[in-house]
């Protein structure tokens, strides 16, 4: 080959379209890459115009463009995109670098390099492609280099993680990885690095926040362009709340209170529960695989054949077969049997269902302990020859379960009761004397609070019947009315709500209180009785009692009121209703009902010598029916609160006796800020000696004290100071209330917690007492 031919190869072999024209525009030179880009056969380019490969719409400040570049007016054109004519018209992008040289002769030649920009464009745009699936992926995708330092952290990542991708670039992969996990990542790691398959794979992932979640991961090989290995891409899915299901599922299943087997139809059992390893005494993995007949002896429920499919015989239907075919149907399990290990039986009942899974058709047996039930029958044979001796029996112990109830009651609303007083008093300072601020308002939360949490324990001690009661006579008709205000706001609309009252209704000795919780109760009862919606209907009415319906419900002879709630409900069967007014009982979900709303109605309503039946119907409704003894007294308005503005003690010596620190101070602050003379003693001993040694106007003592308790206390005050005034104060008063739960008639009592403003009003009411 001659060394001048070589130029010219070069030329038309270079990867890029070269032209070369003159300063009118002409082209002098094409090689072979820029007759392929442009269309034109070998040669033709050659005596054109420059302008023919240029779109007709930029053609007219082509020639403008070129003058302007030879004249050096542009500067130097690098990989300028620009947009080509191919000789069928069709318009391509291209990129153009352009250089000018001058002969001898004083002519220009402008060469331009050109290259078609379709092949990198459709490039960039699968990367972008790419690029926006990984930034919307919801996974979390994950790239480090070969030493694990984070090269790349998707939105999914920032997500599942908590880490902002500013943060994690180029730190270290294990910012991720809990400690203990940290060793088996990287032995995962770099079985990827070697080449080996790693299938997804559940492991556990640290977040920002410190927390543990559960991901299931997949891990790939990162490839360069030459497909060199330059590190690995993880890709990692939350699983948290999908294990979480399947721990609740599994939950349940172990929370169930019946053994539980799932038997495939080889005869094998499958599946077990919790309960199913405590009533055979097996453990869970010598269960599964474990032929039925070493647990059911007698096999499954004839029931059990017809949820099968298929014809096939199965050693399933070889156990049905094992029964004596001569015994009835519905005696063949009445004898029913269970083998624990050892060779123990138990008696119980057999429920069976059918589950179709990939594997085949399973039967979820259910098996039940009836041990305790046959006990609990015979038992109730046994009590029912003894019927008397039972319910006076059961009169006892619901006696002894409510002053258990009662105690424990009172002791929580004793200590609860003095911290919500200091904490509601306090606030109250903070809402006196920072008035229009900030924090006067968030004491007044703080004190809203306290109150609610007052609200709780004065609902505790009702159920307990520990609560203070403040009978009066009133008109069952008005508390009704107020209620029925109230409802209509809270029902919803799905229940219609009717109130019918029976005009010259007689007066009854309750607490209002307590019979407006008596209709809420009811009224909240009925609404989740009708889910769907219903009618929901209060009614008044005088009833006169017989000697006959006397007989047959626990009531006196003699004139009563009638308050009855009905709603259209569900219903109850009879052995709900049995259980109705028991302690915690309950039809509702877990979460729904604590079993105390008609423990509580019951307990007011004996408490207030009255009494309640239920008459309920499934599918129909349930009504409950209230009696209510009545009283000759006539009905009174409860007297409007006094106000506390202005009420001062003017001197008054006052003993404070509190055990509690806190309270004892508070209760001082504000009797001092009242005008009164204060003394105070933390126990009956001190307050004694300060009796002694200074006279007193007033005692306000708590009722229950270490040592002394406040009643105790006044009587020897009182033999040192006769006639002294004595206010008690405590959130449990059982102590100094009747045998009914009544206030006696020369006790005054503050209930804790209180106000400032009541604090000061019982004082200026005790104080203008008569002796």
């Amino acid at each position: 080959m001659e060394s001048r031919e070589i130029p010219g190869l070069l030329l038309d072999t270079a990867p890029d379209a070269i032209v070369v024209s003159r300063r009118d525009g002409v082209i002098t030179l094409a090689n072979r890459r820029a007759h392929d880009m442009f269309g034109y056969p070998a040669g033709e380019l050659v005596g054109r115009l420059v302008d023919d490969l240029v779109p007709e719409e930029a053609r007219e400040n082509h020639p403008e463009q070129c003058r302007a570049y030879l004249s050096g007016e542009s500067g130097p054109m690098r990989r300028r995109p620009l947009r080509g004519r191919r000789r069928d018209g069709s318009v391509f992008p291209v990129e153009i670098s352009l250089s000018a040289v001058t002969d001898g002769e004083s002519e220009t030649y402008v060469t331009s390099v050109l290259r078609d920009d379709t092949t990198q464009r459709q490039a960039a745009q699968e990367r972008a492609l790419l690029a926006s699936i990984v930034q919307s992926s919801h996974d979390a995708i994950v790239t480090t280099d070969l030493d694990g330092v984070v090269t790349s952290w998707n939105p999914g990542a920032e997500m599942l993680y908590g880490h902002p991708a500013s943060a994690t670039i180029g730190t270290s992969i294990d910012v991720i990885i809990p400690p203990e996990r940290r060793g088996d990542e990287e032995q995962v790691r770099l079985l990827v690095r070697l080449g080996g398959r790693v299938d997804r794979y559940r492991t556990i992932r640290l977040t920002a926040k410190g927390e543990m979640i559960a991901v299931s991961a997949l891990i790939s090989p990162l490839l360069d362009e030459r497909g060199r290995m330059i590190g690995t891409t993880t890709i990692t899915r939350d699983i948290s709340d999908r294990e979480r299901a399947e721990g609740r599922v599994q939950a349940v299943l172990d929370a169930a209170p019946d053994a539980v087997l799932g038997v495939a139809e080889s005869g094998e059992v499958v599946l077990v529960n919790a309960e199913a390893e405590r009533l055979f005494d097996h453990p869970r993995y010598d269960l599964l695989h474990m032929p039925l007949p070493l647990l059911l002896p007698d096999g499954l429920p004839p029931v059990s054949a017809v949820l099968r499919t298929g014809g096939d015989s199965t050693l399933l239907d070889t156990i049905r077969a094992d029964a004596d075919p001569d015994q009835p149907a519905d005696q063949r399990w009445a004898t029913r049997r269970a083998l624990r290990r050892g060779g123990a039986e138990l008696p119980v009942d057999i429920a069976c269902s059918s589950l179709h899974t990939d594997s085949g058709v399973v039967i979820v047996v259910v098996v039940r302990d009836i041990t305790e039930r046959l006990a609990a029958e015979e038992e109730r044979r046994r009590l029912r020859e003894e019927a008397d001796k039972q319910r006076l029996e059961a009169r006892i112990q619901q006696t002894q379960r409510l002053e258990s109830l009662g105690q424990l009651a009172g002791g929580i609303a004793h200590d609860f009761n003095n911290l919500l007083a200091v904490i509601l008093n306090y606030a109250s300072f903070i809402v006196e004397d920072a008035a229009g601020t900030p924090p006067a308002a968030d004491a007044e939360q703080i004190a809203r609070a306290a109150r609610r949490g007052s609200d709780l324990t004065h609902q505790l001690l009702a159920f307990a019947r520990r609560e203070v009661i403040r009978p009066r006579p009133l008109n069952l008709n008005v508390v009704v009315t107020e209620v029925h205000q109230m409802l209509e706001r809270s029902l919803g609309e799905h229940i219609a709500l009717t109130v019918r009252t029976t005009a010259g209704l007689p007066s009854v000795m309750a607490d209002p209180g307590q019979l407006e919780q008596v209709l809420v109760n009811l009224a909240v009862n009925a609404r989740d009785a009708m889910p769907g919606g219903g009618r929901l209907t209060i009614d008044t009415a005088p009833v006169h009692v017989g000697a006959e319906y006397a007989t047959r419900a626990p009531v006196r002879p003699g004139v009563y009121v009638r308050l009855r709630v009905s709603d259209t409900g569900t219903g109850m069967p009879q052995e709900v209703i049995d259980k109705a007014f028991e302690p915690f009982f309950t039809t509702k979900p877990s979460g729904h009902g604590t079993g105390l709303g008609l423990a509580t109605v019951y307990g007011i309503i004996t408490q207030a010598g009255g009494t309640v039946q239920i008459y309920s119907e499934p599918g129909i409704g349930t009504t409950f029916t209230i009696l209510l003894p009545a009283t000759d007294v006539e009905a009174q308005q409860a007297p409007p609160e006094e106000s506390a503005a202005g009420l001062t003690g003017h001197g008054a010596t006052v003993l404070v006796v509190e055990d509690e620190a806190a309270l004892r101070e508070v209760t001082c602050r504000i009797l001092r800020r009242g005008g009164y003379t204060v003394l105070a003693a933390g126990n009956g001993e001190e307050a004694l000696r300060l009796a002694a040694e200074h006279a007193i106007d007033v005692l306000l003592t708590d009722v229950i004290m270490p040592g002394m308790l406040g009643r105790d206390l006044a009587t020897a005050i009182d033999r040192t100071w006769p006639g002294t005034k004595v206010l008690f104060m405590s959130g449990y008063a059982q102590p100094v209330l009747t045998t009914h739960g009544t206030l006696s008639a020369e006790v005054h009592l503050l209930e804790k917690p209180f106000t400032s403003a009541e604090l000061m009003r019982a004082l200026h009411e005790e104080l203008q007492a008569k002796p």
